[in-house]
C-alpha cells in the first residue's frame, strides 16, 4: 500500500521551495519513527491547492494507495472532526470528499509554526546567539496560539539573529521543521498526535497469517 501524503507548503511553480518543504517534512516523519517505511510526500503551495490535489487524487480511486491531506488550520479547533471544521471555516467551505474518510485530513494547529514552540531548543540552536526567547508567548498550550503570533513571536525573537536573520517562512520553516523533535511536537499538540499515528497505522505492513 502506498500513502501519498498532501502538504501545504512549498511555493506554486517554485522547485526549489518544494523541495525544501518535501525534505523538511521527510525528516520530521522520519524521526517519529518511520525511518523504511515513508510515505510519498507532494509539496502543494497553498492551502486551496493541496485540497484541489488531494480530492483529484481521490478521484481515481486507486484500490493500492492511501492519499492524506495535511493543511494549517487557520485558527482554533473546536470540533473533533477536522472535516467539520474546515466545512465551516469562512474562506475554506471544504466540504469532504465522498471517499475520503475522517482519517484522511489532519490539522497542524493553528499553523505549522506552533510545532516549532513545542522545541525552542531546537530553534534556539538553528538561530544561534541574538535569539530571545522571552519575546514569544508563554502560552503552554501550544495549540491556542493564534497563527499571527505564532509568526510575529518568531519574528521578535531572531529580530537580533545575525547568523541567519529574522524568521523567515520560506527560507527557515521547513529547516527547522527537520530539525525539531517529533516526540516533543507529539507531546505538545494533539492534533500532530493524531497525525503520526494515523500515518504509522497506514504504514505499518499488514501482519501475515502462518500458513
Amino acid at each position: 500500500m502506498t500513502v501519498i501524503l498532501y502538504v501545504e507548503g512549498g511555493g506554486d511553480h517554485n522547485k526549489a521551495l518544494d523541495s525544501r518543504c518535501r525534505e523538511g517534512f521527510r525528516k520530521f516523519i522520519e524521526k517519529s519513527g518511520l525511518t523504511g517505511r515513508m510515505p510519498r510526500i507532494v509539496a502543494c503551495g497553498g492551502r486551496h491547492n493541496a485540497f484541489e490535489s488531494f480530492r483529484t487524487a481521490l478521484r481515481r480511486r486507486e484500490a493500492d494507495r492511501i492519499c492524506l491531506l495535511l493543511v494549517d488550520s487557520e485558527g482554533p479547533v473546536q470540533v473533533q472532526n477536522p472535516w467539520d471544521h474546515v466545512s465551516r471555516r469562512v474562506g475554506d467551505e471544504w466540504q469532504r470528499p465522498e471517499a475520503a474518510g475522517n482519517d484522511q485530513l489532519h490539522l497542524m494547529v493553528q499553523a505549522m509554526e506552533a510545532w516549532f514552540y513545542a522545541d525552542l531548543d531546537r530553534v534556539a540552536s538553528f538561530y544561534g546567539p541574538g535569539f530571545q526567547r522571552t519575546a514569544l508567548t508563554g502560552r503552554a498550550d501550544i495549540e491556542s496560539i493564534p497563527k499571527a503570533e505564532l509568526i510575529a513571536g518568531l519574528k521578535r525573537a531572531t529580530a537580533g539573529c545575525e547568523k541567519k536573520g529574522p524568521y523567515s517562512k520560506g527560507d527557515h520553516s521547513f529547516a527547522l521543521l527537520g530539525g525539531i523533535s517529533p516526540q516533543r511536537v507529539r507531546a505538545s499538540s494533539p492534533w500532530s498526535a493524531r497525525f503520526l499515528d494515523v500515518l504509522n497505522r497506514f504504514l505499518t505492513p499488514p501482519v501475515q497469517e502462518p500458513r
